[in-house]
């Protein structure tokens, strides 16, 4: 979602809102043998959703709710980065055995650094799952309605991954007025907060593993 957990990434959140009006259109389909006169749109279903009102407040939830285990790794990200300087310090000028102390110290909080980060990236990625799913039904509903209303026989989305999509008008792009029309249909209550369902228990990671504080490898003595 953004900044502290920019990490975070849902690259793959996307496919499981890759909308089209085909579905949308099926009742209005013409029939085979007759020429199909409709217009033809584009829309970014994945900007749609973050867009309305109920997504961005859906975001600043989750971003406050691992706010707190964000912080605990940059403390234990940088709990490293101090062995490693004890270490260059020690040079020359500590016991083996306290340069192997630290070591070990090292070593022991990077791999509880990766543990954890595992564990936050996949509960990250469960409850942004649950957000874009739950947002992603609501904007389907929009999406028929407007295909139907305004004419359209298709409506592509140019967000999911492998889409035929190389080039378009502006002009043909609807997703803005997707996002006003999902905030007419689904006000955002004054006070009001979505309630992101808390990630079921799960025996290990999920997302992305490619947001690490800073890469830090455990410090190692010099021989």
């Amino acid at each position: 979602m953004n900044s502290r957990i920019a990490s975070i990434r849902t690259a793959a959140l996307a496919a499981a809102c890759v909308l089209s009006a085909g579905a949308a259109l099926a009742q209005g389909a013409p029939a085979a043998g007759t020429a199909a006169s409709g217009k033809v749109g584009v829309l970014n279903v994945r900007q749609a959703i973050l867009s309305t009102a109920e997504g961005k407040l859906a975001s600043a939830e989750l971003q406050s709710q691992f706010a707190p285990r964000q912080t605990e790794l940059e403390n234990m990200n940088k709990q490293i980065n101090d062995l490693r300087q004890r270490l260059a310090a020690c040079e020359g000028k500590c016991s083996q055995e306290e340069i192997a102390r630290l070591t070990t110290q090292g070593q022991r909080l990077a791999q509880q650094l990766q543990r954890k980060q595992d564990e936050m990236q996949e509960d990250a990625n469960a409850a942004q799952a649950e957000v874009f799913e739950r947002l992603g039904r609501k904007v389907n509903d929009v999406l028929d309605r407007y295909a139907r209303e305004n004419g359209y026989i298709l409506l592509l989305d140019y967000s999911a991954q492998n889409t035929p999509i190389v080039n378009f008008s502006p002009q043909v792009d609807v997703t803005q007025e997707i996002v006003r029309l999902y905030d007419q249909a689904y006000p955002v209550k004054a006070g009001a907060a979505s309630q992101p369902k808390p990630p079921a228990a799960k025996p290990a990671a999920t997302n992305p593993p490619a947001a690490k504080p800073a890469g830090t490898p455990p410090p190692t003595a010099k021989p």
